[in-house]
C-alpha cells in the first residue's frame, strides 16, 4: 500500500526513511510540538518550499533544464490569489478563481517560453528565462492598479482561514485551534497531495523519458522521442506546480508583493536547497527544505547564544556574532557540498548500497 502511494519510489535507505518519517510527523504535529508564531511560520514555509523546490527539481534534476523563471510562476500563483481576493472578496470562490486564473496564465507563459526557447542551448535558455523573470518582476512593480506596485496587496481570506476564527472554546493538546492552524493544515494537505503527484509523474514512463533526455538527449532523439515536446511538457508541469506553491504562500501570508514571491533571492534559495537535498529526487526537496529553512530561521538565535557564551574570548565572540549568520550559512553550504556532493539523499542511498554489497 505504501509502495503504491509512493509510486514504488521507496527511500532505499533505513536512515533516509527514518529522517523522512520524522519530518512528516514533525510537520503534521508542528502546531502542537513547536508552539509559537515563529515556529509555525517556519513550518508553513517549509511546506511551501517543498512543493516549489520539488517542482524546480522536475526541470533541473529530472530533465536537465536550467531555468531562472521558476520564481516568476511562483509569483503568478501568489498574485492570482492576492488579486482575486482583493477584487472578489474573502470567499472560497475568490480563492478558486485566483488559482484557476494563475494556472491558466502560467500554462500559457510556460508554453510560450518552452516552444520558443527550448530549442536553444542550455545556457542561452537559462539567460532567456532570467530575462523573462526580470521583466515580469518589473511589470508587477509598475502595474500598481492591479498588483499594488512595490507596496503589494493585503487581503482577507474566508472566515475559516482567518486567525480570529475559533471554532472550539477549549484547547486541544494545549493549543487553541484557530483559523491560522486550520490554514496550516490546508497547506499540509496540499503539500502531501502535490508531492505524491510529483512522485507519480517522475516514476511514470513520462518521467523515465525525461531522465533519458537528461542523460543523453541526442540518443533519446535517435530512439524516436520528440525531445522538444517532452522538455516543453516538463517545463509546463514544473510551472504549474510552482504556481500552486505561490498560491499556498499567498494564502498563508494574506499578503503578496514583488519582494515576497518574485525576488531573485528566492531563486537562489531554491537552487541551494536542490543541491543540499540532492538533484533528481523528490525526497531531496523535502530534506533540503527542512535543513535550509531551519538553519536560515534559527542560525541567528544559535549564534547569539554562542556569542554570549564565549564573551570571555573576544575574537570567538565576534566570529559568532548574529550579524555574521550569512557567513556561517555559506560555510555550512560549502561543507554540505563537499561532504555530500550528490546531496543528502544521494549520499544516504550510496552508503546503503555499499553496506548491501
Amino acid at each position: 500500500m505504501l509502495s503504491r502511494l509512493l509510486s514504488n519510489d521507496l527511500p532505499r535507505s533505513r536512515v533516509l526513511a527514518a529522517i523522512l518519517i520524522a519530518i512528516v510527523l514533525g510537520l503534521a504535529f508542528a502546531p502542537f510540538l513547536f508552539p509559537g508564531v515563529k515556529a509555525l511560520n517556519v513550518a508553513a514555509k517549509v511546506l511551501i518550499f517543498i512543493v516549489l523546490v520539488a517542482a524546480f527539481d522536475l526541470l533541473l534534476g529530472y530533465t536537465g533544464i536550467v531555468s531562472f523563471a521558476h520564481t516568476m510562476f511562483f509569483g503568478i500563483g501568489a498574485y492570482g490569489i492576492a488579486i482575486a481576493c482583493t477584487h472578489l472578496g474573502a470567499s472560497w470562490g475568490a480563492l478558486a478563481a485566483g488559482t484557476g486564473a494563475a494556472l491558466a496564465v502560467s500554462l500559457l507563459l510556460a508554453l510560450a517560453i518552452g516552444l520558443f526557447s527550448l530549442r536553444v542551448r542550455a545556457i542561452f535558455f537559462a539567460m532567456i528565462t532570467l530575462a523573462v523573470a526580470a521583466a515580469f518582476q518589473t511589470l508587477a512593480s509598475q502595474l500598481s492598479d492591479f498588483t499594488g506596485g512595490e507596496d503589494g496587496l493585503t487581503f482577507k481570506l474566508p472566515e475559516w482561514l482567518s486567525p480570529s476564527f475559533e471554532p472550539f472554546e477549549s484547547e486541544f493538546l494545549g493549543v487553541l485551534i484557530d483559523g491560522k492552524i486550520i490554514c496550516y493544515y490546508l497547506l499540509f494537505v496540499l503539500c502531501v497531495v502535490l508531492v505524491l503527484a510529483l512522485l507519480r509523474i517522475v516514476n511514470s514512463p513520462f518521467g523515465r523519458v525525461l531522465q533519458a533526455i537528461r542523460e543523453n538527449e541526442f540518443r533519446a532523439e535517435a530512439i524516436g522521442y520528440r525531445v522538444v515536446v517532452y522538455r516543453t511538457l516538463s517545463s509546463v508541469l514544473s510551472a504549474l506546480f510552482a504556481t500552486l506553491a505561490g498560491c499556498m504562500l499567498a494564502i498563508w501570508l494574506r499578503y503578496n508583493g514583488p519582494d515576497t514571491s518574485l525576488s531573485f533571492e528566492i531563486m537562489m534559495d531554491v537552487l541551494l536547497i536542490v543541491v543540499i537535498g540532492g538533484m533528481g529526487t523528490v525526497y531531496g526537496a523535502v530534506i533540503g527544505s527542512v535543513l535550509f529553512l531551519v538553519a536560515q530561521s534559527y542560525l541567528q538565535d544559535l549564534l547569539r547564544l554562542g556569542s554570549e557564551a564565549s564573551s570571555a574570548v573576544p575574537v570567538l565572540s565576534a566570529l559568532l556574532s548574529p550579524d555574521r549568520w550569512l557567513l556561517w550559512l555559506g560555510l555550512l553550504f560549502v561543507l554540505s557540498v563537499y561532504y555530500f556532493p550528490t546531496g543528502v539523499v544521494g549520499r544516504l542511498r550510496a552508503w546503503r548500497e555499499r553496506q548491501a554489497r
